[in-house]
């Protein structure tokens, strides 16, 4: 394997390192938030999910500059975007003000979500595709172990006045990184070719192939895949031709956030200070979450090419259940009398929960959804996949506040733990296996057909 290859997945992995970090910094930042802007449980809910209602935003309309303007282009945009959100943040003392920037830190985050596994699926042999396109999960959830580890020792060596704002601010140093990265690595390939620059994407091709007889199989490969669709009747994105895949992203994108990983990665720490431990205490605890999540991830990246997506999601929906029962019954039993022995159960339950996210639905969803989509409208499906994620993130991680303080910590487990149920079922009925099937024949694999009745001009890279 080539070491541009290498390069150009990490470096657009670098979006998850941000991606990451601002899903877990707010999480430190909670009570100085309530204080400084006098919020109440539904305000707090609101002030957090305006990020991801950017998210969604940028979730929908990013596929459409990454399939017209390119997705480097569009990386280096969302880039932008974080030092915005990071620095705006960091130095309003402006609700509005505030919220506005979360949500254009929000639609970075949505975009990345897109447009970084969509330019390392198109730049990697498929041989290796799930662990490189998987290092976009590994750079989240280290983004997320970089905020709560930064967010602690904030906490532990600043006046809460001031250390809300750092623990925004801090995060736009690794955006301004990611941008001064990208001028270092190329354009895809498949993108080049798909606008006529054919000159171009065949010498990127031979840059990024390992021997002349590789590079010569994916120019073909990708000429092939244009070629038909080219010559294929153009039909909406929405149409019975694509059915199965539209569900399948939709689903998997669902559930991954009916487990409840947002909501608790967004309120770990008061989780674990309402199940009895101290403010410095809970923010360690923390750090201990993401270094699991961490951990789990960089294990399921050894195996996804080996063993597959799919029995990766069957452990971790087993892995779900049984954390999120278990945290439903510690936070039944001890109600109204939280102390240490409940906060370190509650640790407990959160590490077997992250885990178990970390090793299936973290490792695989993004991997998936960039795999099962044709190439014509692989842009626009990475585009749906991740706007259904953040819709469903938005709806769990505002709702989460207030779901505990009308009902309590243990009915709001217990609901992600019915959901995760489903979702078992769901992976052993429904879900295919895409490990090591090359790009452009996975339609074929999945069955896809193109509809007769939806026959039109030529086919443009919109969201229909």
């Amino acid at each position: 394997m080539k070491p541009l290859v290498i390069r150009s997945a990490i470096v657009a992995s670098l979006g998850g390192l941000i991606f990451g970090f601002d899903t877990a910094v707010i999480s430190g930042t909670t009570e100085s938030l309530k204080e400084v802007f006098h919020l109440d449980d539904a305000g707090l809910g609101w002030t957090v999910g305006i990020a991801l209602l950017g998210t969604i935003l940028g979730a929908l309309i990013a596929g459409k500059p990454a399939d017209k303007f390119g997705r480097k282009p569009t990386l280096f945009a969302i880039g932008i975007l974080y030092v915005i959100g990071a620095l705006g943040t960091a130095l309003t003392s402006n609700l509005v003000a505030f919220d506005i920037f979360r949500f254009l830190g929000g639609i970075g985050v949505g975009a990345a979500s897109v447009c970084a596994p969509i330019y390392t699926a198109e730049v990697s042999p498929p041989a290796v595709r799930g662990r490189l396109v998987g290092l976009v999960q590994f750079n989240i959830v280290f983004g997320i172990l970089l905020a709560y580890l930064s967010n602690y020792i904030i906490v532990s060596t600043m006046s809460a006045d001031v250390a809300w704002r750092w623990m925004f601010g801090v995060m736009a140093l690794p955006a301004a990184i990611f941008l001064a990265l990208l001028f270092t690595v190329p354009e895809t390939p498949r993108w080049l070719m798909s606008v006529g620059r054919d000159a171009e994407g065949e010498e990127v091709a031979r840059r990024l192939a390992t021997t002349d007889a590789e590079a010569d199989q994916v120019i073909h490969d990708i000429h092939s895949a244009l070629n038909a669709a080219e010559n294929a009747p153009n039909v909406p994105f929405f149409t019975r031709g694509h059915t199965k895949v539209i569900l399948l992203a939709f689903t998997i994108a669902m559930f991954n956030q009916l487990s409840g990983i947002n909501a608790v990665l967004y309120y770990a720490p008061e989780v674990m200070r309402q199940a009895g431990a101290a403010t410095n205490t809970a923010f360690l605890m923390s750090v201990g979450v993401g270094a699991m999540n961490l951990v789990a991830t960089m294990a399921a990246l050894t195996v996804i090419d080996k063993i597959g997506r799919r029995k990766l999601m069957l452990v971790g929906s087993i892995g779900y259940i049984i954390s999120l029962g278990f945290l439903s019954w510690v936070m039944f039993y001890y109600a109204g009398h939280y102390d240490a022995t409940s906060s370190w159960l509650v640790l407990a339950g959160l590490m077997v929960f992250i885990a178990a996210h970390a090793f299936g639905q973290g490792a695989v969803i993004w991997v998936f959804i960039s795999e099962i989509f044709p190439n014509r409208i692989r842009g626009r499906g990475q585009a749906l996949g991740s706007l259904t994620h953040w819709v469903f993130a938005w709806i769990t991680s505002t709702a989460f506040p207030a779901v505990i303080a009308l009902l309590g910590s243990g009915v709001a487990f217990g609901i992600f733990a019915v959901c995760m149920v489903a979702q078992l079922i769901w992976v052993i009925k429904v879900m295919p296996e895409t490990k090591g099937v090359p790009l452009e024949e996975m339609e074929h694999k999945l069955g896809l057909v193109h509809d007769p009745n939806d026959v039109g001009g030529p086919s443009t890279p919109v969201m229909h």
